[in-house]
């Protein structure tokens, strides 16, 4: 055997018996499957933008879920009837946050690149919610159809009620709601308005020769109707006022009232004393406080019994001047 067959390790046989083996030497490493320092560095960019357009899609889906998440609270919190609806919802996304994840495996599995499967996996996100998108909005449509055509509904409903003449329905149906709007203090200035009639206020403005030109405002609408209506949180009065009016009950008239002495007490209260000694001039526009006629209609329906005269009770203005 010479010296060449001797080094060569490319094959060698061996028996024992009845048995052999072939051996083979372990194949020589070839760099060319390994990537070298340049295809590293063109591929670094790609990989830096893959990894962004990553992070700008999971944060555009992370907020987007945040603000229909919270609107989907919100809407529960106006109509619990629709917490059905916002489960389904919260289970479709969670299966379909499994899928993306199984897509992305199961292309890893195949011999596919994770950037190239996380791209694959991305276009066909976009698809999915493309199509999610256009299903939600078809969804509104629905609801806001079934919406009016409910709106309908009652409308004639409340249309055949009118023509019932055997109907005895007495109050309005909005006593009902404004009775769970109102304060306990509210309903103590409404029956003072009702059986004590229209209430005093006056408002102090700078006068003088400048306040003829150009007069300030300094304090408004004070009133006695705390104190006379027998209120527990008297510091509350302004508010109280405030929400009668915006229910429709009373409103704030211009005009004053026939008798001077009622303006003169409450000339004589010490707010008033201070706003007017606040400035060097001052002069005091007299106003007074109306219950509407449906406020009067409702202080009638809800707060007093069906013994008491109506007809004793004092008259209030129509809101004829209320700018």
């Amino acid at each position: 055997m010479s010296n060449d067959q001797r080094r060569s390790p490319r094959r060698r046989t061996a028996q024992w018996g009845p048995l052999s083996a072939t051996f083979s030497p372990p194949p020589e490493s070839n760099s060319s499957l390994l990537p070298t320092s340049a295809e590293i560095g063109e591929a670094l960019p790609g990989l830096v933008r893959l990894a962004a357009t990553a992070w700008v899609r999971t944060a555009e889906w992370t907020l987007v879920a945040g603000l229909k998440t919270g609107r989907r609270a919100l809407e529960i919190v106006a109509d619990p009837a629709s917490a059905a609806d916002t489960a389904r919802e919260l289970i479709s996304g969670v299966a379909q946050a499994g899928t993306v994840f199984g897509e992305v495996a199961k292309a890893v599995s195949n011999g596919v690149s994770v950037s190239q499967a996380v791209v694959q996996v991305s276009a066909s996100l976009s698809d999915t919610v493309t199509t999610h998108e256009v299903s939600h909005q078809h969804d509104e449509e629905e609801r806001q159809r079934k919406m009016e055509q409910s709106l309908r509904a009652q409308g004639q409903a409340l249309l055949t009620r009118s023509r019932d003449v055997w109907n005895t329905e007495r109050g309005h149906p909005a006593y009902a709601r404004i009775l769970e709007e109102m304060a306990p203090d509210e309903a103590r200035i409404l029956l003072l308005l009702l059986r004590g009639g229209p209430q005093p206020a006056v408002d102090v403005r700078t006068g003088g020769p400048i306040g003829m030109v150009s007069s300030r405002l300094v304090a408004p609408g004070l009133n006695m109707i705390g104190p006379r209506a027998g209120l527990r949180y008297l510091d509350q009065v302004p508010a109280y006022l405030n929400n009668l009016f915006r229910l429709g009950l009373i409103w704030f008239s211009q005009e004053q009232l026939r008798d001077p002495l009622e303006y003169q007490v409450v000339e004589a209260q010490p707010d008033v004393l201070a706003a007017m000694h606040s400035v060097r001039a001052h002069k005091v526009v007299r106003r007074s406080i109306h219950l509407t006629p449906f406020g009067t209609d409702f202080c009638r329906a809800c707060l007093v019994s069906e013994d008491e005269d109506v007809a004793t009770l004092p008259e209030h203005q129509a809101p004829h001047d209320i700018e």
